[in-house]
């Protein structure tokens, strides 16, 4: 198996590769993700190489070709020209020219021969060649697709994963905040503003509660008034 042959094999399996499937076998996505990166990156380096190649083989092929099918035409032009000026000496009566020419004749036709030979075995070896260069590109063509979509999932999944790592950091640190655990931050913070409040309000009702003592100090007085004018009125009763 030649090169050109291994790569192309390896580019026709990547580029019938089913990257879904691939996908949801993987354990590790992105780490699945990255290595077809690599492997795409690769073999389209490679394969651009080996179609660089193939085609300067093919264009030289077909140089060659064009030689032979030149030299091809020059000798048939050799021999026919030789062949007439046999029959030319021929008819003037000079057989010895005659035979001279039309083994020059002969020996134009056996190479124009020779040449259409090389002309019919290379032919389809080039028409092979420039199939297999139309295989490479469109195998890196669809590579190259893939690739493309390759490295823009692989971005949209790093995202993904970004923003997932994130809000799972957000509900962790939420979660480490309850406000029913009176051991929190949170939760210490609001007693110590209810302490505050209720002080407030302690004081509030500690001043209430002096004023209320002192008229209640004035009934009392009021009371004792009350005694001494009862009695002073019975006294008066008595005389």
């Amino acid at each position: 198996m030649t090169q050109k042959t291994s790569i192309l094999g390896r580019i026709s399996q990547l580029a019938k590769a089913n990257i879904n499937a691939l996908l949801d076998r993987a354990e590790d996505p992105e780490k699945m993700l990255n290595q077809l990166v690599t492997d795409f990156t690769n073999s389209i380096a490679e394969a651009e190489e080996a179609v660089a190649q193939t085609i300067a083989n093919t264009r030289m092929a077909e140089q060659d070709l064009q030689i032979d099918k030149d030299a091809t035409e020059e000798w048939g032009r050799k021999a026919a020209a030789a062949s007439a000026k046999a029959d030319e000496l021929r008819a003037a009566g000079d057989a010895a020219g005659a035979e001279k020419f039309d083994s020059l004749a002969k020996v134009a036709l056996a190479r124009q021969i020779g040449f259409e030979r090389e002309v019919k075995e290379a032919e389809p070896r080039i028409a092979q060649q420039n199939a297999t260069v139309q295989q490479l590109k469109d195998g890196l063509t669809v590579m190259r697709t893939k690739l493309e979509d390759l490295k823009s999932r692989r971005s949209q999944l790093v995202a993904r994963a970004r923003a997932a790592e994130a809000q799972a950091q957000v509900q962790e640190s939420m979660s480490s905040i309850d406000v029913m655990d009176p051991t929190s931050d949170l939760a210490r913070f609001e007693d110590r503003i209810r302490n505050q409040e209720a002080l407030v309000q302690g004081r509030a009702e500690a001043r209430a509660t002096t004023l209320e003592d002192q008229f209640a100090e004035l009934e009392d007085h009021g009371d004792d008034a009350e005694v001494e004018a009862r009695l002073a009125a019975l006294k008066n009763k008595g005389v």
